[in-house]
Order: structure tokens, then sequence, then C-alpha cells
């Protein structure tokens, strides 16, 4: 079970770019440039998703000599934190929808 967080235009944006693969690990360099945030914008909100139970984290396991580079946290939508996105992105559409007079396009509609 997920605890409501408050929507706004940062977090959506973040779940927005989770939700472009759900089941995927993603790492916060990469929600940056998905999301267009910066780190200090990024991983507040991440660590507010994990609190809420939105998103789990994990180290990656790897030798950073080896590999040349430090280990990765790696994110992902729980399953229930993937059906709150969903439904925090819709109701969000919805309002933009309703105050703009339009019908926007669901995702991934052409």
């Amino acid at each position: 079970m997920v605890r409501p967080i408050r929507a706004t235009t940062a977090v959506t944006r973040v779940l927005a770019a989770f939700l472009e693969d759900p089941a995927a690990d993603r790492y916060g360099l990469d929600l940056m440039r998905d999301s267009g945030y910066p780190s200090g914008t990024v991983y507040p909100i991440l660590m507010r998703l994990e609190k809420a139970g939105w998103i789990v984290a994990n180290w990656e396991h790897l030798d950073p000599v080896a590999a040349g580079r430090p280990a990765r946290k790696y994110y992902r939508l729980t399953a229930d934190g993937a059906v709150a996105a969903r439904a925090e992105l819709a109701e969000l559409r919805r309002q933009l929808s309703r105050g703009l007079g339009l019908t926007l396009p669901e995702p991934g509609a052409t």
C-alpha cells in the first residue's frame, strides 16, 4: 500500500519518466535527464517516493575500481506505485483538460 504524496510538477515529471518503462531500474542521472530537473530536485523526490512506498531502491553490486565508476543506486516503481502514478497523471490530465476546455490525448496516442 502506498501513501499519498503531494504531486508537484516536478513529481509528476519524475513519475512520467518512471512510467516510460515501469518495470525498468532507473538511476538518478537517468531520471534527471528524462525529467529535466537537477539532482537537488530529483533526489529529494526519490526519497519522498521511496518513503511513501511508490518506489524501491537498491544499490548495484560492482567493483567501482573495475567498473571505473561508483556504484549506482537504482530505483523502480512498486506495483502499487505504478498504479498510483498512472492515477495521479490521469487526474492531472483531467484537471488540465477541464481547465483548458480541451481534451488532452492519452499518453502514447498519436
